[in-house]
């Protein structure tokens, strides 16, 4: 029995994307509110680029024992709005483990005033927090933290303030 012979080069099916503008419109199931995520807030010095930065760091409540993941996350900054879409975990090579939550880091380096921060899941659900940064004084505050008006809309996440996370330069 023969095998055929191919008379181009066969085309492999593209894997489906997840669009993060999709978790916008869409409605969530009715769910019990949990806090799966912790978005914490902190100034960062970072000395080989010698800038200030304004991290948002997004870890899980939830640790891992056997595998180290990262947060996948896309984000979207317009104005006075950081939007951060959750798309999942990946794993990431580690040759010892040890206990810790899935953690990303956001690092910007231009925000001044007040800003609103949008956490939004792939079902839909959305939170939402108010933030006022100030670097000269070098400060962060937490204005306030709310669920926008949607419907089966829960809380998945706390927003505050990492003091203890916070670096500057040291002259």
């Amino acid at each position: 029995m023969s095998l055929r012979s191919l008379k181009g080069i066969p085309k492999i099916p593209k894997t489906r994307q997840k669009k993060a503008k999709n978790a916008l419109d869409a409605i969530p199931q009715k769910k019990p509110d949990k806090i799966e995520y912790v978005c914490k807030s902190f100034f960062k010095y970072d000395n080989t680029g010698q800038k200030q930065l304004y991290v948002f760091a997004i870890e899980t409540v939830a640790e891992f024992t056997n595998f180290s993941y990262e947060i996948s996350i896309q984000n979207v900054k317009e104005k006075n709005n950081i939007t951060f879409f959750l798309m999942g975990l990946r794993a990431m090579p580690n040759m010892a483990p040890k206990i810790q939550p899935a953690r990303t880091e956001i690092s910007f380096e231009d925000l001044m005033g007040d800003y609103t921060v949008n956490l939004v899941k792939q079902d839909g659900a959305i939170n939402t927090a108010k933030y006022h940064f100030n670097v000269f004084m070098k400060e962060i505050k937490l204005l306030e933290s709310f669920k926008p008006a949607k419907k089966n809309n829960r809380w998945f996440s706390r927003f505050e303030v990492s003091e203890d996370e916070f670096s500057f330069l040291i002259k």
